[in-house]
């Protein structure tokens, strides 16, 4: 197919691209679609892919052959072939029809690949209401602006615990934010750096993996993190020190930013926002 960029520059409130997620508004976008579509079906990851850190194969496609795209909207599938599967509708346009469009391509779609899940994708800019926000606010850490205030001395890496093990609780108790994923990776020795806060000797709160990695263009950016802080726990400032420690190893490491989603009106979204974060605009999904 001809994808034609001018039909959707226009309407794309936020710099996203289909399987690689936000990116950053320097990075060559047309070329990145572009990219997305020649290694679509190939289990091929791009250079630049933050996915290359817990994967060697790309487990999401463009559904290159089932995009449907003309001046008034585009509608780009992906497919999730993990787990039970998931068609995701991106809609590119402000149509009145192109949710319920997109929603209807997803039904179709994931009856033909037998997938158990059907979503629509689509995006708002950072001037819209917060109640509009079916999903997450994209928030842009610019690294040129410093890392930001000192972070205090209650953060210890997790290879300086006095017990390392105790870090098993804790991910056990935050499992369902990642963390039991995340332990596995670090008892592999295959993450990078992760900062934890204590109280007396229990973990409580932990951010990381802390790693770079270049995008597109060559900038070096800060890679998300799991971010979590026991429930009981919070409203201390622990997710600030963790947050500010986590600013500063990227500051030295040489990023020039970090992108990150954050769930709207959560407690991370809300950290961002008092940490200076730049609102890049929200991404919104939903079943269908």
């Amino acid at each position: 197919m001809r994808f034609r960029w001018d039909w959707i520059e226009p309407v794309m409130p936020v710099p996203y691209v289909p399987t690689l997620g936000p990116v950053h508004h320097r990075n060559p976008l047309p070329d990145l679609f572009a990219a997305v579509f020649g290694a679509a079906g190939t289990g091929r990851l791009l250079p630049y892919d933050k996915d290359r850190r817990w994967s060697a194969t790309k487990t999401e496609r463009v559904m290159v052959e089932a995009i449907e795209h003309d001046e008034r909207r585009t509608l780009l599938p992906t497919l999730l072939e993990r787990g039970p599967g998931t068609v995701r509708v991106h809609v590119y346009g402000s149509v009145p029809d192109g949710l319920s469009a997109g929603a209807e391509l997803a039904r179709k779609l994931a009856a033909v690949h037998g997938v158990g899940r059907a979503r629509v994708v689509w995006l708002l800019g950072p001037d819209q209401p917060d109640a509009y926000a079916w999903g997450v606010r994209v928030q842009l850490k610019d690294f040129a602006d410093g890392p930001g205030p000192t972070p205090d001395g209650r953060v210890l890496e997790y290879r300086q615990l006095p017990d390392p093990s105790r870090f098993a609780a804790f991910a056990e108790e935050m499992a369902g934010d990642g963390f039991a994923f995340l332990y596995g990776r670090m008892r592999a020795g295959t993450v990078g750096p992760v900062f934890t806060v204590l109280d007396e000797d229990r973990v409580i709160g932990a951010i990381g993996p802390m790693e770079t990695m270049p995008d597109a263009v060559g900038q070096v950016r800060l890679l998300p993190q799991y971010f979590g802080v026991l429930p009981a726990h919070r409203g201390a400032g622990h997710g600030r020190a963790l947050w500010r420690a986590a600013m500063h190893w990227g500051h030295r490491q040489g990023a020039a930013y970090q992108l990150l989603q954050t769930s709207v009106g959560g407690a991370s979204d809300r950290l961002c926002a008092a940490e200076g974060l730049t609102s890049l605009g929200f991404v919104n999904q939903r079943g269908v």
